[in-house]
């Protein structure tokens, strides 16, 4: 099993001046203290409109300064989102490929649709439709790729016979992935032969288990890919602070291991009240009902970190018990491990000492 950075770009209120300066500059120097220690990669979101929970709205320019400050960290879209008008699909093929040609062949190209109101809602995109979006635009922007010339026509986008440049440096492109909840979705993910990004917060790596054996089970069964190539590996998330003793681990991550996934419940709750008002069927947003009804009544308030800690659903205490609590992600059948160090409000040396101690101790156990 690989380490990955995961990284939301959470910025804290109160709010002054130089906060979302000083919260990029930090995640810079992350990165390349990430990339000196011998993880694996770098990830980061998309994500709009989602004040304090992640600013990180416009992620390839920020791929762009770590691909310049560093050597062998391979940088992940974690996600693309791919439905109209986020982006154009000939706009992500172009972004791709120049930060594949910048990093000298380091990018992971992760795709996802979204799940807020926030975000939904803003962009003016029926939810419905996002499914569908999401497949269309990764046959296009693989077409894009793999083509000296392309067009295409469909639902969403059409383009006459044109040269998309640049084209990426690896061959044939890119490893391709797909961020999913439900078990649908991982079922899907895996019948078009993408990667697995395996989305939810708090969810104990049993469950993540059974979803990864899901999309197992339908990769096997994948005989026509929608990229150039299938990729089996199979990625999942968990918040992760690492310290000398186990009593700091948990002092530094409770307010902000607490936090995170009782907003991020909440926001995607919010967009089953929004199809509600639509009148539309929750569909593959099915889960949203679940995070919306533990929101009205309370029960999200209930997390706690000893709650999490009791499923092994974070990663949090020395590194000797870091390496207990990852190989259970390991047993799960993950490949590579995404690795959120800074939640909400987690000090930035405290985000510098998880990532040296993760590098010097265990990261090499599961080399």
């Amino acid at each position: 099993m690989k380490f990955a950075l995961f990284c939301e770009i959470p910025v804290a209120r109160p709010w002054h001046e130089l906060s979302e300066l000083e919260a990029y500059q930090n995640t810079l120097a992350q990165a390349q203290a990430a990339d000196r220690a011998g993880w694996h990669a770098f990830w980061t979101v998309e994500h709009h409109f989602l004040e304090e929970y992640s600013h990180c709205s416009n992620p390839e320019v920020l791929y762009g300064a770590v691909a310049a400050t560093t050597q062998k960290l391979r940088l992940g879209y974690g996600v693309r989102l791919m439905p109209a008008p986020y982006n154009h699909p000939v706009r992500t093929a172009e972004s791709v490929a120049v930060l594949d040609l910048i990093s000298n062949g380091r990018v992971d190209f992760g795709t996802g649709r979204s799940a807020t109101r926030a975000e939904l809602e803003g962009f003016g995109i029926d939810p419905a439709k996002t499914r569908s979006m999401w497949r269309e635009a990764i046959g296009h922007v693989v077409g894009c790729w793999s083509h000296d010339e392309y067009e295409f026509s469909g639902e969403t986008w059409s383009m006459p016979k044109r040269r998309v440049l640049p084209k990426p440096i690896q061959q044939p492109h890119p490893a391709v992935w797909g961020a999913t909840t439900s078990d649908e979705g991982h079922a899907e993910v895996g019948s078009l032969g993408l990667g697995l990004c395996s989305f939810a917060v708090g969810v104990p790596p049993e469950e993540i288990g059974r979803k990864v054996a899901i999309y197992r089970e339908a990769i096997a069964q994948c005989s026509a890919p929608i990229a150039s190539f299938v990729n089996e590996s199979a990625a999942t998330f968990t918040m992760m602070n690492v310290a000398p003793t186990e009593q700091e681990a948990w002092d530094v991550a409770r307010e902000s291991f607490e936090w995170y996934p009782k907003k991020g419940a909440s926001m995607i709750g919010k967009l089953a009240g929004y199809m509600e008002e639509r009148n539309q069927e929750l569909g593959n947003y099915h889960y949203a009902a679940d995070m919306k009804q533990h929101d009205e009544d309370g029960s999200l308030d209930l997390l706690s970190l000893e709650i999490l800690m009791s499923m092994n659903a974070a990663v949090c205490g020395t590194p000797d018990q870091a390496i207990e609590m990852c190989r259970h992600y390991e047993d799960a059948g993950v490949d590579l491990l995404l690795c959120l160090v800074n939640p909400y409000k987690i000090p930035h040396d405290k985000v510098m000492q998880t990532i040296e101690l993760i590098g010097e101790h265990v990261i090499p156990q599961f080399s």
